[in-house]
């Protein structure tokens, strides 16, 4: 941990000492890396709640009587307990194919992604990303997000054309993390989360498959696909695990377990 905190204090260190440098906003930036490797989970939680207030003011939300809000309160209610997480589920009002879910249990499908989605495909993607937060993968993109914060401030301390550049871009803490790539291990992990949701839900898996298919025709350049990737892939991977039950299980947990254990030495 110390040698942790050390290297995130590096931008403070650096810009310290250097000429035309605004000290305040380069300490700033040793905090926000200090805070980058030490966050508890509260923390994080209140993190990820103040950027859903940020993100459900900048779009159109759903209210009462709507047609996209009752279908989604129709298959998952307002509030849904699991795993120790209270999910709060809301639609914004857009054409764009998205979803996203925050830290706090905070999930927001947009209108677009429901048009192209039968309601048992809805689930899937709805348990999905509730798989994200159970499994903490966003936890780790807060981390990154400051971690990015830090070194943008070291920047900015410094009294220069680049200086203002990186000042302007401190707003970009909600974008980071809506759009942040989840990787292989994670996008398996949410997918094996909504497909428990599924069963849960009376719904057969091979909802998920066609959902995943669907995802598939929005081209690589989606912005959807760029923080989910590799649809196809993963929707083989149910459509094997469907066919062939049981098969590989012990080798992918162990794969699972060990990635894990690495993940857990960085983050």
């Amino acid at each position: 941990m110390i040698k942790k905190i050390l290297i995130c204090l590096l931008p403070l260190f650096i810009f310290w000492g250097c000429e035309n440098t605004n000290p305040y906003l380069a300490l700033d930036a040793g905090f926000d890396a200090l805070k980058a490797v030490t966050l508890s989970d509260g923390e994080i939680k209140l993190l990820a709640a103040e950027a859903s207030k940020q993100s459900d003011s900048k779009n159109r939300l759903a209210g009462p009587g709507d047609a996209y809000g009752n279908r989604l309160k129709k298959l998952v209610g307002d509030r849904y307990d699991s795993d120790g997480y209270v999910f709060d589920f809301k639609v914004y009002l857009s054409s764009e194919v998205n979803a996203f879910a925050m830290a706090d249990g905070t999930i927001r499908i947009y209108s677009g992604l429901m048009d192209m989605m039968k309601d048992e495909e809805l689930l899937f993607v709805v348990g999905h990303e509730m798989g994200h937060v159970t499994e903490k993968h966003i936890r780790k993109k807060i981390m990154l997000a400051y971690a990015a914060s830090a070194v943008r401030k070291g920047i900015a301390s410094q009294e220069n054309l680049a200086g203002n550049l990186a000042r302007s871009a401190l707003g970009d803490f909600v974008q980071t993390l809506v759009n942040a790539q989840f990787s292989q291990t994670e996008e398996k992990e949410a997918d094996d989360f909504g497909l428990v949701f599924l069963k849960k839900q009376g719904v057969e898996a091979k909802a998920a498959v066609s959902a995943l298919k669907k995802l598939d025709t929005l081209g690589k350049g989606h912005s959807f696909l760029s923080s989910h990737p590799e649809p196809a892939l993963r929707a083989q991977r149910l459509q094997d695990q469907i066919d062939h039950p049981g098969r590989a299980t012990g080798a992918l947990s162990a794969i699972n377990r060990i990635m894990a254990w690495i993940r857990g030495l960085f983050f």
